[in-house]
């Protein structure tokens, strides 16, 4: 099993929003086929959540599409105070979030 890091928090075996476990691991800017998944593994842009935040997990609740918001834009932060310019960010995941 591949060991996964995150920027957000150091225990991935607890949602960083509530402490509970089990927890599901977002991979913050994913799409099937897009590439985004390795790049999200490269930086670390990668959530612990319990199942119902986890927006991309069949039990999502209604407050995972805000929680993903989030944590995409603490990701484009991120990014901006450590690799790169806003330009750099948009060019690699596509977009601004900010």
């Amino acid at each position: 099993m591949k060991k996964l890091w995150s920027i957000f928090t150091d225990d991935m075996d607890h949602c960083m929003f509530t402490g509970s476990a089990p927890v599901e691991r977002h991979h913050c800017f994913y799409l099937a086929g897009g590439g985004m998944k390795e790049k999200c593994e490269k930086y670390g842009f990668i959530a612990p959540l319990k199942p119902e935040l986890h927006p991309n997990g069949v039990f999502a609740g209604q407050s995972a599409k805000a929680v993903d918001t989030v944590l995409k834009q603490r990701c484009q932060q991120y990014y901006e105070e450590n690799y790169g310019t806003r330009e750099q960010f948009m060019s690699e995941f596509g977009r601004n979030y900010l």
